[in-house]
């Protein structure tokens, strides 16, 4: 009886993990072709309609996106994808070096 409770416990722990393992990312895209102020309204809505997006802040002074979504049901690709195909060519912006003194 003890085996088959250790068992058991194992199983359920081993079918949630994958709820475990879903987590909110936030990465900062570069966005090209942003020339007026109603472009960044317009990325912004083209990011927030993929699903898994919880947040987007687009920047028109600095030409960017930082967006938050869950990794489970959405990528940095797809992201990427929405806005080029709104019309604004998007890449994942390099990561700024390390300050060092």
């Amino acid at each position: 009886m003890k085996r088959l409770v250790t068992l058991f416990a194992f199983g359920a722990g081993f079918l949630t993990s994958g709820i475990a393992v879903a987590a909110e990312q936030t990465v900062k895209l570069a966005v090209s072709n942003m020339y007026c102020a109603a472009c960044p309204s317009t990325v912004k809505k083209a990011l927030s309609a993929v699903p898994g997006v919880t947040k987007a802040d687009v920047s028109f002074k600095d030409k960017s996106a930082v967006v938050t979504f869950d990794d489970q049901t959405t990528t940095v690709d797809t992201l990427i994808a929405a806005a080029t195909n709104a019309g604004y060519p998007t890449k994942l912006a390099a990561a700024a070096a390390p300050v060092t003194k």
